[in-house]
């Protein structure tokens, strides 16, 4: 199993959890759910969102099965407007890979971390450990208490292709 910066945090705080090794190239959350074999509501990507004037970024947190509604994210923290920046720009601002950016990974940062409300919906959740081919299953609670996330309706269902 692999130990990083927040599976050692982690166990020192004594917060349960279940790592998951997957293949390290970029996966999406449905990649994901599929090779965890959990259903896709229950694995949460984490999607950087830019404030439109000064500030840290913003990490909304949403479930596989959704996209960031923008005007929603923009609302909870009192913007006018935010954006989803390009890949590179998001790797830029939190110094971590597409694919591992993870509030668990830039806690003590600065960063405001919203968690859709689609997560209180059940126990656990699953998110990057923070590094590509790490995926964690902790408690929805503990996620909230360890990021101090917001919890609000932030994401809003992918049209199906």
């Amino acid at each position: 199993m692999s130990k990083n910066n927040v599976t050692r945090l982690l166990d020192k705080r004594g917060i349960p959890y279940t790592a998951y090794d997957l293949p390290r190239e970029k996966l999406g959350a449905l990649e994901t759910a599929r090779l965890l074999n959990v259903p896709p509501e229950r694995v949460f990507k984490t999607i950087v969102v830019v404030r439109s004037g000064r500030g840290k970024p913003i990490l909304a947190v949403v479930s596989g099965t959704q996209e960031v509604d923008v005007k929603a994210v923009a609302q909870v923290v009192g913007e006018k407007k935010v954006r989803v920046p390009p890949q590179k720009e998001a790797e830029r601002l939190t110094g971590l890979q597409a694919g591992g950016i993870s509030p668990l990974a830039l806690l003590g940062r600065g960063f405001t971390v919203i968690l859709d409300a689609s997560a209180t919906e059940a126990e656990f959740l699953h998110i990057s450990g923070g590094q590509r081919g790490l995926n964690l299953r902790l408690q929805v609670e503990d996620f909230l208490q360890l990021t101090g996330a917001r919890v609000a309706p932030i994401g809003r269902e992918r049209p199906q292709a």
